[in-house]
């Protein structure tokens, strides 16, 4: 089935691509599609009085929309797993339910808000902290582990339940939620300013592809396009983030396999990158610098200077921190076996970044959907089929070789010019869709824009598709390599948490 042959009423004030009201039968058809895996579901948010499902068929992507008839709307979930935490978040926020989903547990609602669905039409004063119902386990000789939400160091909050049998992990459940930070809410009536830099907030340590996917689909919705300094400096930022990312993962897996001499050499070239990012831009993490209609801050000399040394030493260094990856032992026999994701599984919850592309699903946004300026670059998306902790890995150092040639290929075609161009929304309500390539995997942002102000926007983390697969590659491995499959994953608490 062709996306573009969706019956239903179409929106002419939605771009890049299309978005169809339709019927509830087109909606159960739609989730028939999901479950034959002939689509995948790329995202599902709640509005006032309707549900949003963004669905990707090869390169094309379409949003449908359901009118909620008394607060009602057919549930994907219950056929469709990847949909049932997205379902009981639209329950908590919106107030929207699928009477059919078996789950009717709350997600991110831990009874602390002081209200009842915040951003629905049926707004109750509610304060009341609930015990949360894990699922249930049966079967002899079985006990449960509780670790969280408080974790050691800095780690964000997120309680992890273990039922296992001596060792052996039967079941893991996750609890999320923790560090809800209300962004949806705050982005509602806000400027298109000020929603930026929420949207570089998401989550931290993707503050560039969060803040690109918001220009992105503001730009689409407004119809300005960025100029081209500006695309080709995004992608240098993306790029740089990228590297400190998979820099940190890499180390910190090892670090978790007791092989402490990688997790300080990676340090260290994650520190270098930082470094030439905020002699490029003024911040080491580069936060508030995509700004909707390019960027804020131009690249200076001293930065060009910087990211070519940096290129010049990560090329000295970290060909001999992967020979070394590769050549112990010890360090092989943790990470190889260990916490293998299904390709099935992985296709089955459109997983993207690290995590799908190590199971052999070979999606990645800046390939597949061609966004600028990544079109015109030369690079390739590595994909491994081991689905493993090991495969994880050999998908960053892989990564790492590509971004390195992305930042080459910036710099050698970057174009003069102007830097940002002025945001002028239509008088009547616009809306955009827009995406990046986050190091975690695809960043979605959807946009309404009434004027100059936000009035509704939704930011979908690459996490909310990963998370439940960590409790999937758990199954069957003892709790010592919880770590390791975890730090694997790296998902994001804080974009996924909203």
């Amino acid at each position: 089935m062709l996306i573009e042959k969706i019956p239903g009423q179409r929106v002419e004030a939605h771009k890049p691509v299309p978005r169809v009201i339709v019927s509830p039968e087109t909606w159960r058809m739609l989730t028939a599609e999901l479950v034959a895996g002939r689509m995948t579901l790329f995202g599902l948010w709640g509005d006032a009085d309707k549900v949003h499902m963004a669905l990707l068929q090869d390169a094309e992507i379409v949003v449908v929309t359901i009118e909620c008839q008394d607060g009602k709307f057919p549930s994907v979930g219950q056929v469709h797993p990847p949909a049932i935490r997205l379902e009981r978040a639209i329950h908590d926020l919106y107030g929207s339910e699928s009477p059919d989903l078996q789950d009717q547990r709350p997600w991110l609602d831990h009874g602390r808000w002081g209200v009842k669905r915040p951003l629905g039409i049926r707004i109750e004063a509610h304060s009341i902290a609930t015990t949360y119902r894990f699922l249930p386990t049966e079967g002899d000789g079985l006990h449960q582990i509780a670790v969280g939400p408080v974790h050691a160091g800095i780690i964000e909050p997120g309680h992890f339940r273990f039922t296992v049998n001596g060792e052996t992990v039967v079941r893991l459940e996750q609890r999320l939620g923790y560090v809800h930070k209300g962004i949806e809410s705050l982005m509602a009536g806000a400027s298109i300013e000020k929603a930026s830099r929420l949207a570089g907030r998401t989550s931290g340590d993707s503050t560039v592809a969060c803040a690109l996917a918001f220009a992105n689909a503001v730009e689409a919705a407004a119809e300005v396009q960025a100029p081209a300094r500006a695309v080709f400096l995004r992608a240098l930022m993306a790029e740089l983030e990228r590297l400190a990312n998979h820099f940190g993962d890499i180390g910190a897996i090892c670090n978790d396999a007791s092989f402490s001499i990688m997790h300080a050499q990676c340090g260290i070239l994650r520190e270098r990158t930082l470094r030439a990012a905020d002699a490029c831009f003024g911040h080491r993490l580069m936060m508030d610098r995509v700004v909707p209609g390019g960027i804020a801050q131009d690249l200076v000399a001293e930065g060009m200077a910087a990211v070519n040394t940096l290129l010049a030493e990560v090329r000295r260094v970290f060909p001999r921190l992967v020979a070394l990856y590769d050549n112990t032992a010890s360090l092989q026999d943790r990470t190889a076996q260990t916490g293998i994701l299904r390709s099935d599984y992985a296709r089955q919850f459109g997983a993207g970044g690290y995590v799908g592309r190590a199971s052999g699903r070979a999606f990645d946004a800046r390939k597949v959907l061609r966004y600028a300026p990544y079109g015109e670059l030369s690079f390739e998306v590595p994909t491994r089929d081991g689905g493993d902790v090991n495969a994880r890995v050999w998908i960053r150092i892989e990564e790492v070789e590509q971004s390195l040639s992305l930042i080459e290929q910036v710099l050698q075609r970057l174009p003069d010019g102007a830097i940002r161009a002025e945001i002028k929304p239509a008088g009547e309500p616009r809306e955009g869709l827009g995406l990046a390539e986050s190091f975690r995997g695809d960043v979605l942002v959807w946009v309404r824009l009434d004027g100059e102000r936000v009035t509704r926007c939704h930011l979908r983390d690459p996490s909310w598709f990963q998370w439940p697969l960590l409790e999937v590659v758990i199954e069957g491995n003892i709790v010592a390599d919880f770590p390791l499959c975890n730090k694997s994953f790296n998902c994001s608490y804080s974009g996924h948490d909203l």
